[in-house]
């Protein structure tokens, strides 16, 4: 349950009497009224906005219209003081016995705690990661790709039918780059001297099995045939191998997609004709010529007709071209086609996870879905800036030539999965973040992960102790029955409503689609649990297990609630709570 969901219903259900009582005119729009906390606690557990929202259709002062909420809601049982303050809004004070319910509410929902139907079973499709398949992920790949999939967590566990999917560019011609690199390692393999890599080709020592292995198998078959003759075989066999990489650096990551979409397979299925067929039905497809690029000397521009998309129609910047001069499809044509293939696929709405070096591609991209899907079909597309790895405050230089933990998967190696997922989530995705490998490793309130898991896995010694003290009842069925009004000290309470707000963190991370709200949210309720640890350790009457049963009961029930969902949270961020920390 969101408690201030609940109490925004007791809100609107005071407006109701005061529209019955024809205080207040029945026709007025409630959608703009919020119950959130208050900025300054010591403002009271909750503020509504509702007498500033209905004063000007209402044609009231706000602050009349505040006090007389207030005086109906100081009559709700869970509401203990309600005050009108200018301009206008109501702050609320509430019950213990309201926040100490929702350790019920968490006991009884068990995992699913917190979950909504936000969603409502509407169907959407996430693509994230969708690397080049020319080599192993990168550093660069790792922050979209846990930014991506926790997000589908999130939105899995709020409603939504989520569908994860990987765009693989196949079509381009860095896959040809990647065959003719094979091909020298290939002939490399066969006890040729290669020499140094010629510019332009891929460097990587990861391609080294790939030529041996097509070596083994066909011997010098390919060796001295014309490009066009082992080119074809080289790029399939290159693709299919750097994907099955990419899949084992992802599975790594613990990442699984639902739908690998290739793009070399709707060009072959003239996917990319039909779309722009499309446009051009619906007269929005010309042939022209586009302005130089800004910046660029106009002398060194060269104006010439192309096949464009008249994607200003639907707020782009300019029109985008679908054809190069040599009368191949451009990049964005492809995209086009993709996106085209996934609305024709039934989603509500779509979601592209890129890198912040494709922010040219914002506009272009939500015009094109606009102009398919009739602007039915939404679009966001989120941006993930850079991750700047560092080691004791020291940059490490990002080269495939050079040094250690330049891949995703030597990063994952050395600090494991859950820090480098749980790390991924420590900023906004549109905000720059440091990974230093120092820190992560530290077992320090410094390192957010730890602290985190440091939180559950002390809440699990504390069951272990009780067990081992021939406590019985401590599953979450019997907990939920004890005497919650023992749970009477600050501590206890500020914890107690740390964890009530879950849901409502839950509900606003998956309207903006900001996972990373539910690790900061995780950090604050680890944070409330060690004050409340740290506390006992001063205050014997405030330690978990005491000779008095009811009290450590109600004490066990509370910790057994906030277990529940640093474990419930955790999942959606994708780490695996430990129980146990050495």
């Amino acid at each position: 349950m969101n408690p201030f969901a609940a109490l925004r219903d007791l809100v609107l259900a005071a407006i109701a009497d005061e529209q019955a009582e024809g205080r207040l005119p029945a026709d007025l729009v409630l959608d703009r009224i919020d119950v959130e906390p208050p900025r300054d606690p010591a403002h009271g557990d909750a503020a509504t906005n509702a007498a500033l929202v209905l004063a000007k259709p209402a044609r009231q002062n706000p602050l009349q219209i505040a006090e007389r909420l207030a005086g109906r809601l100081l009559a709700q049982d869970a509401v203990v003081a309600a005050e009108a303050v200018r301009p206008g809004f109501v702050n609320l004070r509430l019950a213990d016995s309201f926040w100490l319910d929702r350790i019920r509410d968490a006991l009884r929902d068990g995992e699913r705690y917190g979950a909504t139907d936000l969603g409502r079973g509407r169907r959407i499709n996430v693509e994230y990661c969708s690397a080049n398949p020319t080599g192993p992920l990168h550093v660069g790949h790792c922050r979209g790709t846990v930014f991506g999939d926790a997000l589908s967590n999130l939105l899995a566990f709020t409603g939504w039918r989520v569908t994860r999917e990987y765009y693989v560019n196949d079509a381009g011609a860095q896959i040809d780059t990647l065959a003719r690199s094979v091909h020298l390692r290939y002939r490399e393999a066969l006890g040729e001297a290669i020499g140094a890599v010629p510019a332009g080709l891929y460097p990587g020592e990861y391609l080294k099995p790939l030529g041996a292995e097509i070596a083994a198998a066909d011997g010098d078959a390919w060796r001295d045939l014309p490009e066009e003759g082992w080119l074809p075989h080289f790029r399939k066999a290159a693709t299919e191998a750097m994907l099955a990489l990419i899949k084992d650096d992802l599975a790594r990551l613990g990442v699984h997609h639902d739908v690998f979409t290739s793009e070399a397979a709707l060009v072959a299925a003239d996917r990319v004709d039909e779309a722009l067929h499309r446009l051009e039905q619906r007269g929005l497809v010309y042939t022209g010529t586009l302005p130089p690029p800004k910046g660029k000397p106009i002398e060194d521009w060269e104006e010439k007709e192309q096949l464009l998309f008249r994607s200003t129609g639907f707020g782009d910047d300019i029109d985008r071209p679908l054809k190069r001069s040599n009368g191949q499809w451009t990049y964005f044509a492809a995209d086009v086609a993709y996106h085209g293939d996934k609305i024709e696929r039934g989603f509500d709405h779509l979601i592209d996870v890129l890198g912040a070096d494709h922010g040219g591609y914002v506009k272009r991209t939500e015009a094109a879905v606009a102009a398919l899907g009739d602007r039915k079909v939404g679009i966001d597309v989120l941006l993930c800036q850079l991750v700047n790895l560092m080691d004791g405050g020291q940059p490490l230089r990002m080269s495939k030539r050079a040094g250690r933990l330049v891949t995703l998967r030597d990063v994952v190696d050395e600090v494991g999965r859950d820090v480098v997922r749980f790390i991924m989530l420590t900023r906004k995705n549109d905000a720059p973040l440091d990974f230093d490998l120092e820190v992560v490793t530290q077992q320090s309130r410094d390192n957010p992960v730890f602290y985190v898991q440091y939180a559950h896995a002390r809440i699990c010694s504390v069951f272990r102790n009780a067990e081992a003290a021939g406590l019985s009842g401590l599953d979450a069925a019997s907990l939920a029955e004890a005497d919650l009004t023992r749970l009477s000290d600050p501590g206890e309470l500020a914890l107690v409503k740390t964890l009530a707000s879950y849901s409502r963190v839950l509900v606003a991370a998956s309207r903006s689609f900001e996972p990373h709200r539910v690790a900061f949210y995780l950090f604050d309720l680890a944070s409330a649990f060690h004050s409340l640890w740290n506390m006992g350790k001063e205050r014997p009457e405030l330690r978990f297990l005491l000779d008095d049963v009811e009290t450590t009961k109600a004490r066990l029930a509370l910790l057994a609630a906030v277990r529940l969902v640093l474990a419930g949270g955790l999942g959606i961020v994708g780490v695996v709570p430990a129980e146990e920390l050495h």
